[in-house]
């Protein structure tokens, strides 16, 4: 068989992947469960976080676009253990498009560190992917403008443990309106995945005497990731 031939077969048959593609995400979106004639069912495949991250698309979805530079949508493993979540991106975050890379996230790169793990293992990302002005505290329609996002993240991931940042990530995941320094310390569910809350990097470069309780918190997180 010739080069030119091969190439059309590849093609002819790329084609005909992609066009069966098709029709099962048309039938599922019908809400047929199996194929016509058959007694098989019809296969979801899984999503990615770059499908997920492509159906985000340039957001125009709250007004946080209207002064962002670059959607922080998330960073590290696909297969991650451990996923730590904050409430937004800041200004280096901003700038950068990747989540925890000013000084706070260079305290939290220790913080991993510190467990004997790398930035590379886990997954880290926040409630909301565009920074609000001047660092202001995520507003409620933004946050539930993300948070579907935020979830598919999480159901592609399926971490074992997810470590909550501060105030609006534990309110947000376990729909509370407890202050974090109730919260703190303590497992809780969301999604069937273990929650563990803790102060978020930034509060602790403002309130150093608050490190230790952070660390006693991230020692249980380690406890559990290692069983």
């Amino acid at each position: 068989m010739d080069k030119a031939k091969r190439s059309l077969l590849k093609r002819q048959f790329i084609e005909l992947i992609g066009d069966l593609r098709h029709y099962l995400a048309y039938q599922g979106s019908l809400g047929a469960e199996f194929l016509p004639g058959s007694a098989r069912k019809i296969p979801h495949p899984q999503p990615t976080l770059t499908e997920v991250r492509r159906e985000l698309g340039e957001c125009k979805r709250c007004k946080l676009h209207l002064t962002r530079r670059h959607i922080v949508f998330g960073d590290g493993s696909e297969k991650a253990q451990l996923v730590f979540i904050g409430e937004g991106p800041g200004e280096d975050e901003d700038r950068q498009g990747r989540p925890f890379v000013g000084k706070a996230g260079q305290l939290l790169t220790r913080i991993i560190n510190a467990i004997g793990l790398k930035r590379e293992e886990v997954y880290i990302t926040n409630i909301i992917k565009c920074r609000p002005p001047h660092n202001r505290n995520p507003q409620q329609d933004e946050i539930a403008t993300c948070e579907p996002f935020l979830y598919k993240q999480l159901d592609i991931i399926q971490p074992k443990i997810i470590c909550a940042l501060g105030t609006f990530a534990a309110q947000t995941l376990l729909k509370s309106a407890e202050k974090i320094s109730n919260l703190r310390g303590r497992f809780f569910l969301c999604r069937g995945i273990k929650v563990m809350p803790t102060f978020h990097p930034a509060f602790l470069l403002r309130n150093p005497h608050k490190k230790r309780e952070a660390w006693e918190d991230i020692k249980k997180v380690h406890e559990e990731y290692i069983k």
